[in-house]
């Protein structure tokens, strides 16, 4: 991998770990179930590994010519993480490690030394190296009632490597090293990394791509283990060579990661939606529950049938209709029993046409279903008449006079509203209440108040 498409990778990570963020970051509803608060979503991490001179995409290194003549050595290589998960899909990553990458040249080339100061050994320190990272979950996978998982994630970011090679004329880094650059590079970050200046180590920038697998050990603690590739811009990673190749290693890591906060919550690492619509659809407990959901829907839709069933269409359901079989057209109190009403006078007429008064349920102003025909009847003559009506409202003796007072204009203004939105302007409508006046039944029966809560239709 050469330079340029080291720094077309950086920017791609750049972009993609921005993207990530921003995606999630403007989400007002983020894509879990319930919402990010409902779960854990920080969480560091400790791991050491070891470090080799190569990758598995190969290429050549800066100090042999190729990967194959490395003698790869093992190099240690330890760190902390902290992340912060913003879906089941989605994370970013603060890394942070340090350690060495080592290498000597096979006896593959004659001579062995690569270089001019006659170098068959490179082991370059990194004394620090930080990078930010998106954490891409590409699964999760769940055992045993979801108490034990296993995560398999991506990452890839953009970082700095702090690093100073020192390279040896013998293959185990002892004796004196033949290139030691140590308090004379550069000062100029990412720039000069010769020896003209005072510091200990050389900066460069740094793209790492990795793949890793979690296990899940309890709420709180999980196996880490994983594998990254580092592609740098610098071509001195291990010291002087034979070729200006930008310099590569790769690290092989295991670590704890400790889920922070309550561990009332789940983890949002290893949330599986998938997995909990599985449990909801299959789990036994939960079928059974909303099997026996639905028998007692299906009674309870049973019972109202039979409570809503009028045989003879008196609007009075039979288990309560004390006169089953009244002729169809009836006016009937609650029992379903005819109502007898006085004899009309000539103001009880609109049109010519008797109107029996609307009756209503105790302590109550709303409009019964059975009343709306009588209502649309009495509305159509209104507006084809541009007629004049007064609706007198009533009720029974329950209650305080001034209660009962309200309550009857209430019911009259009810009459009236329902008029004025069939149509017949509110100007050709007195609506009046006169509390627990003029009883046309006796307040003493039950059947007799039934009567009283009306409202009369006048012209």
């Amino acid at each position: 991998m050469n330079y340029s498409t080291i720094k077309k990778t950086a920017v791609a990570a750049s972009l993609v770990a921005a993207f990530g963020y921003a995606e999630v970051a403007q989400a007002q509803t983020p894509t879990v179930f319930g919402g990010r608060s409902q779960y854990r979503t920080w969480s560091i991490g400790l791991q050491g590994g070891i470090t080799t001179p190569n990758v598995l995409v190969g290429g050549s290194n800066n100090f042999g010519q190729k990967v194959g003549y490395f003698q790869n050595k093992v190099g240690e290589y330890y760190g902390l993480t902290i992340r912060k998960q913003f879906s089941h899909l989605f994370g970013l990553e603060l890394e942070g490690n340090r350690g060495s990458i080592k290498t000597y040249n096979h006896e593959l080339a004659t001579p062995r030394a690569e270089n001019s100061l006659g170098a068959i050994a490179a082991k370059t320190d990194v004394n620090w190296a930080a990078s930010l990272n998106g954490v891409f979950q590409l699964g999760t996978i769940d055992f045993l009632r979801r108490e034990n998982a296993v995560n398999f994630y991506a990452k890839v970011g953009l970082g700095v490597l702090a690093n100073n090679p020192i390279q040896y004329s013998n293959e185990d880094f002892s004796g004196t090293p033949v290139y030691d650059n140590t308090g004379n590079w550069g000062s100029e970050i990412f720039g000069d990394r010769t020896n003209t200046g005072d510091r200990d180590y050389k900066l460069a920038a740094y793209v790492p791509v990795g793949v890793g697998v979690k296990f899940k050990l309890s709420e709180v603690v999980a196996l880490n283990l994983g594998y990254t590739m580092n592609f740098t811009d610098d071509n001195l990673l291990f010291g002087p060579g034979r070729s200006d190749v930008k310099g590569k290693f790769s690290n092989v890591y295991g670590g704890l990661e400790f889920t922070l906060g309550s561990r009332d919550k789940e983890n949002l690492t290893f949330a599986n939606p998938v997995a909990t619509l599985y449990d909801e659809l299959k789990d036994p407990s939960l079928r059974n529950e909303v099997e026996a959901l639905k028998q007692r829907v299906s009674s309870l839709e049973g019972t109202v049938d039979q409570l809503g069933k009028d045989s003879d269409g008196d609007g009075v359901s039979d288990k309560f209709d004390k006169c089953p079989n009244t002729p169809a057209g009836t006016v009937v109190d609650g029992s379903g029993c005819p109502i007898k009403f006085p004899e009309a006078s000539k103001n009880d007429l609109v049109a010519g046409e008797y109107y029996a008064p609307i009756g209503f349920e105790f302590d109550s102003s709303v409009l019964k279903t059975e009343s709306y025909s009588t209502l649309d009847k009495l509305a159509k003559e209104l507006r084809d008449s541009n007629g004049r009506v007064t609706l007198d409202g009533y009720a029974s003796a329950e209650g305080t006079e001034a209660y009962n007072l309200n309550l009857s204009k209430d019911r009259a203004n009810a009459v009236k509203q329902y008029l004025v939105n069939a149509g017949v302007s509110a100007s050709n409508i007195s609506a009046n209440g006169y509390g627990e006046a003029n009883p046309i039944a006796s307040n003493a029966t039950e059947e007799g108040r039934i009567q009283n809560r009306r409202v009369e239709i006048k012209k």
